[in-house]
């Protein structure tokens, strides 16, 4: 299995629709403003965090967590603000969050994509714990992401919120989609745990 380089990553996405939005180049500035940085780097994509949803686990006076029996109502949409930074969420000390990703992907049978956090973010306390999306996987990724400081924290939206690293392997026997996996096609939006 090899990580595939920057020509590689951009030629399966103006071919492929690996990534859309696709932009081929690194964006760290807009508007005259530094962002947190998104697009193709040497081996891997900054995707973006999308502004249309960022839901908290609230504290529930009762009741539990349950990935097989997900309760979207344990979740609280938290309001987009803005200021002379940027459009950001806000995240509560210690608190976690889901979040969709601006990018849709679309991956080849022979392509894994294994996301890490970007630097700026953990320096600040931001962790993005984000599953690999396998061989033959689609949809926008939702993106988990805790505050791990006892501070309110800023997450960007329409900037850099995880890199992505693609790995190419030999061809798989069954795939995500032809498995029929539980989180194919996923909308652009927050997608609950399933069973």
């Amino acid at each position: 299995m090899s990580i595939l380089s920057d020509w590689e990553i951009k030629a399966l996405s103006l071919g492929d629709k690996l990534i859309e939005p696709f932009v081929d180049h690194v964006v760290k500035e807009e508007n005259g403003h530094k962002i947190l940085s998104y697009g193709l780097g040497s081996y891997g994509y900054d995707i973006r965090l999308s502004p249309t949803k960022c839901l908290i686990f609230g504290t529930p006076s009762r009741g539990d967590c349950d990935p097989k029996k997900f309760n979207p109502e344990i979740l609280k949409e938290t309001e987009l603000k803005e200021d002379e930074s940027g459009k950001y969420f806000i995240i509560p000390p210690y608190g976690y969050a889901l979040c969709v990703a601006h990018e849709r992907l679309s991956l080849p049978e022979d392509i894994t994509v294994i996301p890490a956090g970007k630097s700026s973010y953990a320096r600040s306390g931001i962790h993005c714990n984000i599953t690999p999306a396998e061989g033959g996987w689609e949809g926008y990724l939702t993106l988990q992401i805790n505050n791990a400081t006892g501070l309110f924290n800023r997450i960007y939206a329409n900037e850099g919120i995880i890199q992505l690293l693609f790995f190419r392997g030999k061809s798989c026997m069954v795939s995500y989609k032809d498995r029929k996996g539980k989180y194919q096609d996923q909308p652009k939006d927050v997608v609950y745990s399933k069973v």
